[in-house]
């Protein structure tokens, strides 16, 4: 690898290609592994510097989590990330995203509120607004399907229980379970969360549809209003 004066100047138990090839990639630190996918820095910079630099970049949200929440344009907007680069991370966000999906495997049963809260989890704990996510189940817990049917704050009068059910009963669902994110990391529901979902239990057994859970999707983290005992079925 071609490596500019900067990284030259490195001890090489510093440099992190070297580092990689001699104890292996699982003891590179973040900031190594990022530099190692951005190759190169600048004249005045390193690679493992503007990777440093890249990993604090975010507000109030240093590390993994802040660099997954940048877009395309806050990256350009860093000294030292072009085009490329910034594609280059945001592909390596998107693949972390997918692996982590993958692990669940490509269709589970859908039993326990943990393995649909990790089937989901990357997909929507980087979001900077509430998602209301609907999935739709056949009599085996399988997914039918997935749509989103409210983007900002879960509010009861915002959504009607009607809204989920025509989706529910167009696509013959059994059962469904709602899920949503809170941005600010902590999945604690409010009082808007519980009235919201008891109007949709309710409904739901009119209906013949049975709410199964509503999860509620935070950084790393979740709470299931069924393992609360909030919600019986």
């Amino acid at each position: 690898m071609k490596q500019n004066k900067m990284e030259r100047l490195l001890p090489r138990e510093q440099r992190p290609y070297e580092k990689c090839e001699e104890k292996g990639a699982k003891a590179l630190t973040n900031q190594e592994l990022l530099a190692i996918l951005l190759r190169t820095g600048s004249r005045k910079e390193s690679a493992l510097e503007l990777a440093g630099r890249v990993l604090h970049s975010c507000p109030g949200e240093d590390g993994l989590m802040g660099l997954c929440s940048l877009s395309m344009a806050d990256l350009t907007q860093l000294h030292g990330i072009g085009r490329i680069k910034a594609m280059q991370i945001k592909c390596i966000c998107e693949l972390s995203r997918r692996l982590a999906k993958e692990t669940a495997g490509p269709s589970p049963q859908f039993t326990s509120p943990q393995t649909i809260a990790s089937y989901y989890m990357e997909d929507m704990r980087h979001k900077k607004q509430e998602e209301l996510v609907l999935l739709m189940l056949n009599g085996r817990n399988r997914r039918i399907r997935e749509q989103i049917v409210s983007r900002g704050t879960v509010n009861g009068s915002l959504i009607s229980p009607r809204e989920i059910f025509v989706e529910a009963l167009r696509h013959h669902a059994v059962n469904i379970i709602l899920m949503h994110n809170h941005p600010s990391g902590d999945p604690s529901p409010s009082e808007e969360d519980l009235l919201f979902t008891k109007r949709v239990q309710e409904a739901g057994s009119l209906l013949g549809v049975t709410l199964l859970d509503h999860i509620i999707i935070g950084d790393c983290q979740y709470i299931s209003l069924k393992e609360r005992g909030i919600l019986s079925v």
